[in-house]
């Protein structure tokens, strides 16, 4: 037997039953609770909304805000798939389609995905976005229920190839002969409503649900209650919770940063043969996800994006911070060097916008007195783990 296989069966042939963990998927970011601590008000809120299905009405299109980790994805789904079964119950036509747009971040395939959450055949590639829109419209009327489209992390989609998408789900009930189809878009970019098309802003006649972050103290709880289904007895080290509630709460009170964390502290004492899970093992594990989670962004960047950011890098390197004036200079000799056309600086502003928002940068703004404002920028991640992500770009890596 080779070294490799040897390797793989002593790994495979350890696996038994966990000593730390009781049930670890109750620590995914794909586990829907039935019960949403601190949320009951938002419940009510989209609950309240979405009824009007059950009575035969179109629910209102609904727009939910909240920075990342604040439950949004969570009470979407837990609301609807209540709001599908009280529908069965009834024995009201009610449909749920849930579509994550960071996932299918194409209008063809989120077209596509709306068919076939409804029972629908889509090939993957090959039609027109007409003729998709046409197979809906008819999937549509032949159901003839009051259908309801979640479409979560819109801004994905926004961003890459505007509001078309939008437009037409907006418009689609006056294409519909039976049945309806109603709109729940949930965001991070509180701006997004705003920055549409009006004749979109006009059609969507959006409710909106805010929200808030999680403080320190809610994070405890619900990592609390979680901790009891996921963990045995008695494993967690008696600071783990409060650590990853406080850490998390620093970063926008984000509550699947909390749970990840406690996740991988769990998984990293697993591996280590630990019997219990300490402080220790949450500062290994803030290491780790962190290096990943800037891994991940860095790399779907686009060139421009990462140009400003290695801009940023640099002005931190040397200065600690820079104005946005001063990275749009640095950003400039960049692309000199690469001989590739710059983007214009209001467009290099936004990108720095949409930095601060996928939390890599921190970009706030300060009064200059008669000078007038500026926005100072500053990184939000560890440099080194920011150096390693980019140096994974051949273009980008020459450059650091």
């Amino acid at each position: 037997m080779s070294d490799g296989m040897r390797i793989l069966d002593e790994v495979f042939s350890s696996i038994g039953v966990s000593n730390i963990f009781k049930d670890r998927d109750k620590l995914s970011p794909d586990y829907v609770p039935l019960k949403l601590p601190f949320r009951e008000e938002q419940i009510r809120s989209l609950a309240s909304i979405l009824a009007q299905a059950l009575r035969g009405y179109k629910p209102n299109n609904v727009f939910i805000y909240g920075l990342t980790g604040t439950g949004k994805t969570a009470v979407a789904k837990l609301v609807t798939f209540r709001l599908v079964e009280k529908a069965r119950e009834i024995g009201a036509p009610v449909s749920c389609v849930y579509v994550n747009c960071r996932q299918k971040d194409t209008v063809y395939r989120a077209l596509a995905d709306i068919i076939e959450g409804l029972g629908g055949r889509v090939p993957f590639t090959g039609l027109s976005i007409a003729e998709l829109y046409r197979r809906l419209v008819k999937r549509l009327n032949s159901m003839g229920d009051r259908v309801i489209v979640v479409l979560d992390e819109i801004d994905f989609l926004l961003k890459k190839h505007g509001d078309d998408l939008l437009y037409k789900l907006t418009r689609i009930n006056t294409d519909l002969t039976r049945g309806s189809l109603s709109i729940v878009g949930i965001t991070n970019d509180v701006n997004l409503v705003e920055n549409l098309d009006a004749r979109v802003r006009s059609s969507l006649g959006e409710e909106e649900i805010i929200f808030p972050p999680y403080n320190a103290e809610q994070l405890r709880a619900i990592l609390t209650e979680r901790a009891i289904e996921a963990f045995r007895e008695g494993v967690l080290e008696e600071g783990v919770i409060p650590l990853c509630a406080a850490l998390a709460a620093r970063e926008h009170g984000d509550a699947r940063k909390a749970l990840d964390l406690l996740r991988v502290a769990g998984e990293i004492a697993e591996r280590e043969g630990s019997s219990k899970v300490t402080v220790e093992h949450v500062y290994k594990a803030r290491r780790e996800l962190e290096r990943d989670r800037v891994t991940e962004v860095v790399q779907t960047l686009p060139l421009h994006a990462k140009l400003i950011l290695t801009s940023i890098l640099k002005l931190v390197e040397k200065q600690g911070r820079g104005t946005t004036g001063e990275i749009y200079a640095v950003y400039t000799g960049l692309t000199k060097t690469l001989g590739v056309e710059s983007v214009t600086q209001r467009r290099a502003t936004e990108i720095i916008n949409e930095l601060d928002m996928l939390g890599i940068v921190n970009a706030r703004v300060i009064s200059r007195g008669r000078y007038g404002k500026t926005k100072i920028v500053t990184l939000s991640v560890e440099r080194g783990s920011l150096i390693n992500a980019l140096k994974q770009d051949d273009v980008i890596g020459g450059l650091l």
